[in-house]
């Protein structure tokens, strides 16, 4: 969760999930304040939720009671994927003001009403049908919330139908953010000192198949890299690598500027277990992919979405997973639990038993874990350009936390690696680089890492 929190009698978020919500919710904060919620004497309270397991929704509504708890009388507002498959679980949440759909949140009219709403749970939702969407509208933001990297959306919604997840449910069906928009969208925040961008979708793979002469992600990566020469990062949420093309291909493995960072949709790594989630790649086809960008692209890590204790995987099936961690040399894991999602097809399959789950969870982290250590202490005594996001910790082009980095936010800097610990990289010297010469870095404490999937 990311959450920002301003002073009595404006509006607050409060951010679960992905980072398009996060990108999103810089769209709901622009909205409330145009609609003149921060005009009321006790402010408003916008909670952004995620739907993608029970976990996520049972911490948004944690989170809701202890908004109202520090906000009596502030308008409370919850909107993001839980809310739009599920409204009236947080309508009937006395804590909440207003319910509002994933398309109904970026659209100024929704929140213009607010003061004057009634306390019936139906008048407190606005949720519609989304997959009645068939447009993505592109949305100016005016800076992100004081972070050193922004986030653009390319897309939303998802077409594929994977028997775990509700997200589709949530978003709707793929639609894109035409090209322009998208480029103009980054050249302003760019000229707004950003140095990195984040493109970020549910389903970005899928970009343009919607759009007249259906540009691919490639084709839109490609366009931004040329149209923007000041932009120095651009980085890709997660992919699809299946549905990875050509001309995205030649962007990965040849153009510095996109980030040596993969994050892949992988889920699972046993090809029974894939097929019943209704996946369209094997397990052979991502480890292809690894070794073929790997071999062009030497610096580049990847990371992936594993699952563990999907419905019927037994334990043969389960190594199949931890095994594709060191064959795919995945550096950066998010471990999932399978949580069972009303309405999909998994829910209905015979289910793992709930101990086991959590069990090859654990294992699958502490594998991640291993992976991880090896990858930092490999580091040691290496260059890497660091973006700084606060002071004294950034981020490297690959995405590794660092520490005991000296620059101002959004600042890019170039430092040596002495050390490293369970968190990442700690750098102690820079080096003149080109006849430039860059302030040395101090070493921190170790620090607790902030920060969610980019």
């Amino acid at each position: 969760m990311n959450n920002t929190v301003d002073k009595k009698g404006t509006v607050q978020s409060l951010t679960f999930g992905c980072r398009l919500n996060a990108f999103e919710s810089e769209v709901m904060k622009q909205k409330a304040l145009s609609a003149g919620l921060d005009g009321l004497a006790d402010g408003a309270v916008l909670v952004n939720t995620c739907a993608v397991t029970g976990e996520a929704v049972r911490q948004a509504k944690q989170a809701i009671r202890r908004a109202r708890r520090a906000n009596p009388k502030a308008r409370i507002i919850v909107s993001g994927c839980a809310a739009q498959t599920e409204p009236e679980t947080f309508a009937g949440m006395a804590e909440v003001d207003l319910v509002i759909g994933n398309e109904e949140k970026l659209h100024t009219h929704n929140y213009r009403a607010l003061p004057d709403f009634g306390v019936n749970d139906l008048e407190r939702v606005r949720v519609n049908d989304i997959m009645s969407v068939r447009e993505t509208a592109s949305h100016m933001i005016e800076g992100f919330g004081g972070r050193a990297r922004a986030f653009v959306q390319v897309q939303n919604g998802c077409d594929h139908r994977c028997t775990f997840c509700i997200i589709p449910y949530g978003r709707g069906n793929s639609r894109s953010v035409a090209m322009g928009s998208v480029v103009d969208q980054i050249k302003h925040l760019t000229a707004l000192g950003h140095n990195e961008i984040v493109i970020t979708g549910v389903d970005i793979t899928s970009y343009g198949t919607d759009l007249p002469g259906k540009p691919s992600l490639g084709i839109l990566v490609q366009t931004i890299l040329s149209e923007v020469p000041d932009l120095p990062r651009l980085r890709l949420s997660s992919i699809d690598s299946i549905e990875i093309d050509e001309p995205l291909m030649e962007v990965i493995v040849n153009e510095p500027r996109l980030m040596p960072h993969l994050h892949l949709s992988i889920q699972s790594g046993d090809n029974m277990i894939l097929k019943r989630m209704k996946r369209r790649h094997l397990r052979e086809h991502t480890i292809e992919f690894c070794n073929q960008v790997r071999a062009q692209r030497p610096d580049i890590v990847f990371g992936a979405d594993l699952i563990a204790g999907f419905p019927t995987e037994d334990e043969a099936m389960f190594k199949n997973t931890l095994d594709i961690i060191d064959q795919c040399g995945l550096t950066h894991i998010h471990v999932f639990p399978y949580s069972s999602r009303k309405g999909t097809p998994a829910a209905r399959m015979p289910q793992t038993d709930p101990v086991v789950v959590k069990q090859r969870a654990k294992r699958l982290r502490q594998a991640a874990e291993n992976r991880f250590e090896e990858y930092l202490a490999a580091r040691r005594g290496s260059r890497q350009k660091v973006l700084v996001e606060r002071n004294g910790f950034g981020y490297s082009e690959q995405y590794i936390p660092v520490y005991g980095v000296d620059g101002d936010m959004g600042e890019i800097v170039d430092v040596e690696i002495s050390d490293h610990d369970q968190k990442g990289l700690i750098a102690t010297t820079l080096k003149i680089t080109d006849g430039i010469k860059i302030r040395p870095s101090t070493p921190v404490a170790q620090s607790k890492l902030v920060g969610t999937q980019a």
